[in-house]
């Protein structure tokens, strides 16, 4: 197989069979110095179109590494350049399907002007159509700035490289001892790479992710008909305060969850998922993760980390900026403590709050263990800004745990004076009942009938409006 055949093969892969149509196949490098007249560029080493994916139009390029090594000029970006432009037109997302050797030195200030103009039409595009961008093969340098524009980043596991700076060129450093370019490195260190798989696996996810994202800002929120039982009960939701991922599986319609960035922050879970036809975005607390064997793989405290703040402000954000509703459930207690979080830990949970707050789409918490202080108020409780707020029956919602605060109250006096003090203040200050009753929580509902109550929250949030003052934007 050709290089040449590889890019073309891969848009034939990921969009619906026969769907591909190119635009600017002529397309050649007009630079001549250094002997480029003599060397032959077909398409500039970009295959640019557009096709649907699932019935739904997408535009796509896809680099031709057989090209100069795939290398950026100017034709080559301007090529790309235009395919934002008619994506912008029509409201449809954009698909980047990444090899190249990145900047072209025989083109130099053509080129960076080139990469300069790509940057420019992706960020005119953000929070406008959805972008998404595929890496499977060489993202260096200036170019490893264009997925890192895009809402989702896919990376092959084994070929693919996404870096800045190479390996072997970061002080201290060589590839041998930590290979940063890697995949893994990126989605669980890095935190940029959305979803890790081989190359036929990404073309399949992307193909999902597309078919639950609206194409554009101004669609009403995605949906399809739903074969679920809507009042389908959750029987063994409760055991799975831990392990959210497997809690909104377990709501979703059909068991259907598509979790983003889930190699890094494990502790926060970020996904989409279906209720009622409708995509959700989720946000959930997670304290462990159990394997496909049923055992625990992985334990964390319950708490808010400067990782996971960062990774659920930057999903929320997208969700409002494509009306999609979002969904919380909280498990929370503090945040992280130790040198290494205290120097993010404060504007990470503020800006995790500044993206629950600001958002206007419909917004519910579930609280379904743990909710207190300042990180409970900061997992999108009433405070800012939720739209409904449920709780589980055993929910704790409050400033600490009771023994905590009765230790602090009864300082002094005795072990059994103690213990009386946090029975009444668990009943009188953390329990789901009292937030009840001060109207910090709308609903007290059984973990087991907690689908029905969503699906049943959202439908009747769908026509939600909320104004804000005016402004250009936030700084946070």
């Amino acid at each position: 197989m050709s290089t040449f055949s590889q890019a073309s093969q891969r848009i034939a892969a990921l969009l619906d069979e026969n769907s591909f149509v190119e635009i600017g196949a002529q397309i050649t490098a007009r630079s001549t110095d250094f002997n480029l007249k003599q060397t032959e560029t077909p398409s500039d080493g970009v295959i640019t179109g557009y096709g649907v994916i699932g019935g739904n139009l997408v535009y796509v390029y896809s680099q031709d590494a057989s090209v100069l090594n795939g290398s950026v000029g100017e034709m080559h970006a301007k090529k790309i350049a235009n395919l934002y432009d008619l994506a912008l037109k029509m409201g449809a997302p954009v698909i980047g399907l990444i090899e190249s050797a990145g900047l072209r030195l025989q083109e130099a200030a053509d080129a960076l002007n080139g990469f300069g103009e790509i940057y420019k039409k992706q960020v005119l595009s953000s929070g406008v159509i959805p972008q998404i961008t595929a890496v499977f093969g060489s993202c260096g340098g200036g170019l490893a700035l264009i997925p890192t524009l895009t809402d989702f980043t896919f990376m092959e596991e084994k070929k693919a490289k996404l870096f800045v700076n190479a390996p072997n060129a970061l002080d201290g450093n060589e590839i041998s001892r930590c290979d940063t370019s890697a995949a893994a490195f990126q989605s669980e260190q890095a935190g940029i790479v959305d979803v890790v798989a081989d190359e036929a696996s990404i073309f399949a996810q992307i193909r999902e992710l597309v078919c639950m994202l609206p194409p554009n800002n101004e669609e009403d929120p995605v949906f399809e008909d739903c074969t679920d039982d809507l009042n389908r009960v959750c029987a063994e939701i409760a055991n799975c305060t831990g392990d959210t991922a497997i809690a909104l599986s377990q709501l979703a319609d059909s068991g259907a969850v598509f979790e983003v960035k889930a190699g890094y922050a494990k502790e926060m879970v970020t996904a989409f998922i279906k209720l009622n036809g409708v995509t959700i975005g989720a946000v959930a607390n997670r304290s462990e993760i159990y394997g496909e064997d049923g055992t625990v793989t992985d334990k964390f405290e319950p708490v808010l980390t400067p990782a996971g703040c960062d990774k659920a402000a930057e999903f929320i954000t997208f969700c409002d900026a494509f009306n999609i509703p979002v969904l919380s459930l909280t498990n929370v207690k503090g945040f992280k403590a130790d040198k290494c979080s205290e120097k993010k830990i404060a504007k990470a949970a503020a800006k995790l709050t500044y993206a629950f707050a600001d958002a206007t789409v419909p917004k519910v918490n579930v609280v379904i263990g743990q909710a207190y202080g300042s990180a409970y108020v900061t997992m999108n409780s009433k405070a800012i800004g939720a739209d409904i707020t449920m709780a589980w029956p055993d929910a704790q919602i409050g400033t600490m745990d009771a023994k905590l605060a009765a230790k602090i109250i009864c300082d002094g006096q005795g072990a059994e004076k103690i213990e009386a003090c946090a029975k009444e203040y668990a009943s009188l200050q953390t329990s789901a009942s009292s937030a009840a009753k001060r109207g910090y929580v709308d609903q007290i509902i059984e973990p087991a009938a907690t689908r029905k109550y969503l699906i049943g929250a959202f439908e009747m949030l769908l026509s939600k409006r909320e104004d804000r003052p005016a402004k250009k934007h936030g700084t946070v």
